[in-house]
């Protein structure tokens, strides 16, 4: 997507695709999986793409076209981005389903804008833990680095990038 759109993308762990607009991070797409039965995955992708800034959902929220894309024609990027799943899938398939393997966990931290920084993650029953996001383990899950020496690895919960002190 970054190469057909001709601009800078980061990956906010899990599922987000983010933006520059305006010197700030912004949401401009993401993707979530579920299992349907027994050996079937329905992916939904979501790619804020021409919307303008009065048009946005949040104000949090970016677009292709406000981060300054060359291309904005949908056809070219959903061809990019069905072409790019398919070589993924391809590579994943075809080892097994290991990440590591495939290439796939060392593409996405090398994209993942949230590794490195300090997070909070909002977890199920009103936990959170804060610290430093330093890797993605075997199975995908953000591993923290809490102030009390713990390493503790997230596999769901709302990740918010804290601004530095």
């Amino acid at each position: 997507l970054a190469r057909a759109a001709g601009v800078d993308t980061a990956l906010k762990w899990p599922n987000d695709l983010l933006v520059t607009v305006g010197g700030e991070e912004r949401k401009a797409g993401g993707i979530l999986a579920e299992r349907a039965g027994t050996d079937g995955v329905v992916i939904g992708v979501g790619i804020n793409v021409t919307l303008k800034a009065d048009e946005l959902p949040v104000p949090q929220a970016g677009s292709l076209a406000l981060a300054g894309a060359r291309g904005t024609d949908r056809d070219p990027l959903l061809r990019a981005v069905l072409r790019a799943l398919e070589d993924w899938y391809g590579r994943w398939r075809a080892v097994g389903g290991d990440p590591a393997a495939c290439g796939l966990q060392e593409t996405y931290t090398a994209g993942c804008a949230t590794l490195g920084r300090m997070v909070r993650a909002e977890l199920p029953g009103d936990r959170a833990v804060v610290g430093e996001a330093v890797a993605l383990d075997g199975d995908g899950r953000l591993v923290i680095a809490t102030e009390e020496g713990v390493q503790e690895p997230v596999g769901a919960g709302d990740i918010v990038h804290l601004r530095p002190a």
